[in-house]
């Protein structure tokens, strides 16, 4: 079976992975997103998760247009980078995304159903049986979700 790293694209991402993680790094473009989904769909592959594939790559979509979206500087953007690892665990696939800001992930109140936007992270809470964010040292912030890699009755 191949390897995701590839599948890079030389210009934008840098690939490392080691038989149960897999982490791409992206420097923010919107174009990375399909990247991000490419490399997803293909780590779970290689990893015999193709009936998780389909939430892993939702969640992904999620976590990674959050980070590029509220997570990255708007100036400077060479410098600095978000990071998609995917770690293979003995009960789940841990889908996480590291970006430079300190800012902590904002969940919408339950009252804003309305929004046309700010809905990923009820998405990712859906599709994961934990998720959660992690401060980095000494900036940014790593946000993951465990998504249970056992077939759902």
């Amino acid at each position: 079976m191949p390897s995701p790293a590839q599948f890079r694209s030389p210009e934008s991402a840098s690939v490392r992975d080691s038989p149960r993680t897999a982490a791409l790094d992206l420097a923010g473009s919107r174009e990375e997103f399909a990247q991000a989904r490419d490399f997803t769909h293909r780590t779970l592959d290689r990893w015999s998760l193709d009936h998780c594939t389909d939430d892993a790559v939702t969640v992904v979509t999620e976590l990674a247009a959050n980070a590029v979206l509220h997570g990255l500087p708007h100036t400077s953007a060479d410098r600095f980078r978000v990071r998609l690892r995917l770690t293979l665990r003995r009960s789940h696939v841990v889908c996480a995304v590291t970006d430079p800001s300190d800012s902590l992930p904002v969940y919408p109140h339950p009252g804003d159903s309305l929004l046309e936007h700010g809905r990923g992270l009820h998405i990712v809470e859906a599709l994961s049986e934990h998720w959660g964010w992690t401060r980095r040292c000494p900036v940014g912030k790593t946000v993951w979700a465990m998504l249970p890699t056992r077939h759902q009755p």
